[in-house]
């Protein structure tokens, strides 16, 4: 019932909606003309010589970074949570709250169901936009379809990168319950997700010092993971165990958001209307 009143509330503006979610299809175009002028600048961006940056084994070339996009672009529209920390940090602040305090409505699987609808609602609108843009953009992914063990693991890190995206996000909202304010925080952990999370640029680009601190993060399965995963960029006989530690992350994060929760509900006072 939740999922489905969740679902309804996401289509009653369903042109807005629609646009919106059309827009997000135009940098595309841009992100192809430019990594197209990054590789021309230092090399063939195409040919028998196309030049590949980030070394030999796992570097990306010009048509392998545009397939990096836009997967990444498909795992972010799973990982991204626009607006679950500040609403969370706000009801409490405005005292909103409240009302889940008093009614048997579990806040943290109402937003996880009413985030699950927005996902779904997303989809069903992008569907048709998205098997456009890969079926016109088909040449850029060379290797094709990978095989069925890889697809399984593919889709499994975009579901564990949902959830992750999710209970981090509700994690740092629940910091409402100790500070007024939390949207400094959140502007900061914006813009480490942009740059860690691999979807301006995969992570294997980055120095190996840097790129060695930045893989004990879990920022990279909300972008670089799943993508990687579908490339054929992670190593088959590592791919177990970055699966067990994108799973291990998801745990942590579900413990804490719980926790967080559990112990602002103690300290609430019931400020605001």
């Amino acid at each position: 019932m939740i999922l489905k009143t969740a679902l309804g509330e996401r289509l009653v503006y369903r042109g807005d909606f629609a646009l919106g979610t059309l827009m997000r299809f135009l940098p595309i175009i841009t992100q192809i003309f430019l990594w197209y002028a990054v590789f021309d600048s230092i090399g063939d961006a195409e040919g028998e010589n196309a030049t590949k940056i980030g070394g030999a084994e796992n570097g990306f070339g010009f048509r392998e970074i545009v397939a990096y996009y836009l997967l990444t672009m498909i795992a972010r529209a799973f990982s991204s949570m626009p607006g679950l920390a500040s609403g969370i940090a706000r009801e409490i602040r405005e005292g909103e709250i409240k009302r889940y305090l008093i009614q048997p409505i579990d806040l943290i699987g109402l937003l996880l169901l009413s985030r699950v609808a927005h996902k779904i609602a997303y989809y069903v609108v992008a569907v048709a936009p998205f098997a456009l843009v890969f079926y016109l953009c088909r040449d850029y992914f060379e290797h094709g379809w990978p095989e069925p063990h890889i697809i399984v693991a593919f889709i499994g890190s975009l579901i564990m990168g949902f959830l992750i995206g999710f209970f981090l996000e509700a994690a740092i909202g629940m910091i409402g319950f100790w500070f007024l304010e939390v949207s400094s925080l959140l502007f900061v952990y914006m813009l480490f997700s942009f740059f860690l999370s691999g979807h301006m640029f995969p992570l294997s680009l980055l120095p190996d010092n840097i790129e060695a601190v930045v893989n004990f993060l879990p920022l990279k399965y909300l972008a670089y993971f799943p993508a990687a995963v579908f490339l054929g960029k992670i190593p088959e006989e590592d791919l177990p165990m970055e699966m067990a530690i994108e799973a291990a992350w998801l745990a942590f994060f579900i413990i804490i958001c719980r926790f967080a929760y559990s112990r602002g509900v103690k300290r609430y006072s019931g400020y605001g209307g």
